[in-house]
């Protein structure tokens, strides 16, 4: 079932939580138009040769990860619920110099009226932390399927859910799938940039932020592997490709982590390995 009324709690929260995430990036514009990318390899290997196609990015957020798309040479929109976030990419958009189209809508609505209009792309990209915002995985897949054009691509690379079963001190207590049931917090969405030790931030940090207090509660949902696939192949995608990470990119899950090379993050050594990430490729006959 849609849950359009927690979509727009969750809108608020988000709306408060992105100006704390971008308080912490120096310069972004001027990064991108030097040729920086906030994009990791395993997404750019998971896209592969996008040079003038047409990309649809579903919670885009800011948009920086939209617009390292559009540098590889693809047509892009992006698609997010936030005001502030929609607002701040049509900005970095226009002092980059990289070409976006941003558009503010929860995804349902917007890929109703995409297909209303019959409009189709050739790949649609979601990645990290995305998922879990959508009240209806199934009937969101469907929408996906419909405006992708035949010998289109899905293409999504996300946090394991193997992964979310921990809090932040690393301590078992969520389940590992509870679609049915979402998960309210009433501190809303966090300041993770801020908690990830500069892993989400490539282009450097500006220094101390304010400490973040989100006045407005947010709500997520808990899928597993088993949950996730079923819904693509459910919306009559065929599955080309599923790869399981067992470090994070960017994002510091737990407080006792390992820092990699490349902004990345694993569990302490001694301990043992658990996917952290996945990403999978569907395609459309």
């Amino acid at each position: 079932m849609i849950r359009s009324e927690l979509h727009e709690r969750n809108r608020h929260s988000w709306n408060a939580a992105t100006v704390a995430h971008n308080s912490h990036k120096p310069d972004q514009a001027g990064f991108l138009r030097g040729g920086g990318s906030t994009l990791f390899e395993e997404e750019i290997a998971l896209l592969g040769d996008i040079r003038g196609q047409e990309v649809l990015h579903l919670l885009c957020n800011s948009g920086q990860d939209t617009l390292g798309i559009a540098a590889l040479g693809a047509s892009v929109t992006g698609v997010d619920i936030s005001d502030e976030a929609i607002a701040f990419a049509r900005r970095l958009s226009e002092e980059s110099g990289i070409p976006g189209t941003f558009e503010r809508s929860d995804v349902y609505p917007w890929l109703d009226a995409a297909i209303a209009r019959g409009r189709s792309f050739d790949t649609i990209f979601a990645s990290y932390g995305a998922l879990c915002w959508l009240s209806d995985l199934d009937e969101w897949m469907k929408r996906v399927a419909a405006v992708l054009k035949p010998g289109g691509r899905f293409v999504c690379i996300e946090f394991h859910p193997v992964a979310m079963i921990f809090d932040e001190q690393g301590a078992h207590v969520f389940d590992y799938s509870n679609p049915g049931e979402p998960l309210h917090w009433e501190d809303g969405v966090s300041d993770y940039v801020g908690a990830s030790d500069g892993g989400l931030i490539p282009s450097g940090t500006k220094g101390d932020a304010d400490v973040f207090v989100n006045p407005h509660p947010c709500a997520e949902f808990q899928r597993g592997v088993g949950d996730i696939l079923g819904a693509v192949l459910g919306a009559g995608l065929q599955l080309a490709e599923f790869r399981e990470y067992p470090y994070s990119n960017g994002w510091k899950p737990y407080s006792v982590m390992r820092s990699l090379p490349g902004r990345r993050w694993s569990v302490p050594k001694g301990k043992p390995s658990i996917p952290l990430m996945y990403g999978l490729v569907a395609g459309k006959k």
